[in-house]
């Protein structure tokens, strides 16, 4: 089994630098870059070991820390720690981590892809609409994103989004208008949702953790990423 390597690194930008958890195969091969961000808890447990899980399959993996060392335990810090955040503020530290990541010795090809959850899933939408360095964008269960088709039209990247059906986040109207927007303007945009599924069905920790929805999920998010970056 691979030996996967993680630490901390720093990525600059102007007014100071975002510090990022980065995980790869412990080599000097060149691999495609994936920037993964974080549900509203923080950089926990659960963020890390997607992150390794990435890593395995032969991603970089950066996860920038937009909470800078706070990390909730509890919903109502979290939710607390999310309201707090700068979103543009978070953007622009995301695109640093994208900067950082295409600049990397060993990540190849020069366009990254970004996957995000909960909080993350929102961001990941905000930054595919409007990076230009991204070969694939991945957003699951993001909330509070309503993207126009003014916010659609600069999208280049490929996008696969996942949604629960018992979500109370994510209602059935937003995840259909969200469909809408994208197809009606003509971009490449997969959407699934699973039925049985409710929000952070993928984190067995905090969320709803349905093994079925989460196996199928991940599977596809990986050939996604797979497929996308590598043929670029």
């Amino acid at each position: 089994m691979a030996v996967i390597r993680t630490y901390t690194a720093y990525y600059q930008m102007d007014g100071g630098e975002i510090p990022a958890f980065v995980a790869r195969i412990d080599d000097e091969e060149a691999r495609p870059g994936v920037v993964l961000i974080q549900e509203w808890w923080g950089i926990e447990p659960h963020i890390k070991d997607l992150a390794q899980k990435l890593a395995v399959e032969g991603f970089v993996v950066a996860v920038p820390d937009l909470y800078h060392g706070q990390v909730a335990t509890e919903p109502d810090d979290a939710t607390k720690l999310m309201m707090a955040l700068d979103v543009e503020r978070a953007i622009y530290e995301i695109q640093a981590t994208i900067n950082g990541l295409k600049n990397m010795q060993g990540v190849e090809p020069k366009k990254v892809g970004v996957i995000g959850f909960c909080m993350g899933g929102m961001l990941t939408f905000k930054m595919v609409e409007r990076s230009h360095d991204l070969a694939v964008a991945i957003p699951f269960y993001g909330v509070m994103h309503e993207p126009t088709y003014e916010s659609v039209a600069n999208v280049q990247a490929p996008v696969m989004a996942f949604f629960g059906a018992l979500d109370n986040y994510t209602p059935p109207e937003y995840i259909q208008r969200i469909y809408d927007t994208y197809t009606n303007a003509g971009k490449d945009y997969q959407q699934y949702v699973y039925q049985n599924a409710g929000h952070a069905f993928l984190n067995p920790t905090h969320g709803a953790g349905v093994e079925d929805a989460a196996r199928d999920a991940w599977h596809k998010a990986l050939d996604f990423l797979k497929t996308k970056l590598t043929n670029n």
